[in-house]
């Protein structure tokens, strides 16, 4: 009779332990996905295009006004040139020589300023691949460095452009892919 007090003596102090894991299991449950729905659908309210821009015309309120136009390009729709293969070089550097594959996309605004860059994709690539072999690996493993060939790039497909076509056409020079290896 003692065996079978002692037997269910331990099966309420399971019973309990599995109750008190059950709840804490249920409890972190829910506080998680609350707190996933939180941080998925909680939040500032959106603001609708029209209001932001309405507010980017106005200005900033000290007398000086803001313009959102792109500098040197159309106003327009952002569209995407993606040059149709990958930049691949080798890089001077310290203490070795390095090998860099850049994919390359270009910012161009309104679908005429596409098609100019459409047509020059070879004079573009041209371009791209002189800014590119003047680097080196030692600058290119570093943040600063690949913003710095991002602005050079820039710049000269900007100059080339306006050679041939009279605007600068490209507004951005976009790395989607970078490996140096």
């Amino acid at each position: 009779m003692a065996d079978e007090e002692k037997e269910l003596e331990l099966d309420k102090s399971g019973k309990k332990k599995k109750m008190i894991i059950i709840i804490a299991i249920v409890a972190v449950l829910v506080i998680g996905g609350g707190a996933a729905y939180f941080f998925l659908a909680g939040g500032e309210p959106e603001i609708p295009q029209a209001e932001l821009d309405a507010a980017l015309d106005s200005g900033s309120g000290d007398g000086a006004t803001q313009t959102a136009e792109p500098t040197g390009a159309k106003a327009g729709t952002a569209l995407y040139v993606p040059m149709p293969r990958p930049f691949r070089f080798n890089v001077p550097g310290a203490s070795r020589d390095r090998f860099v594959e850049i994919r390359v996309q270009l910012l161009v605004r309104g679908g005429d300023n596409e098609e100019a860059a459409k047509k020059h994709v070879p004079l573009i690539e041209s371009t791209l691949l002189a800014v590119f072999s003047q680097s080196n690996a030692d600058d290119l493993a570093t943040s600063a460095g690949k913003t710095s060939l991002k602005q050079k790039s820039l710049a000269e497909v900007q100059k080339i452009m306006t050679d041939v076509e009279g605007s600068n056409i490209v507004e951005q020079v976009l790395f989607t892919g970078f490996v140096m290896q």
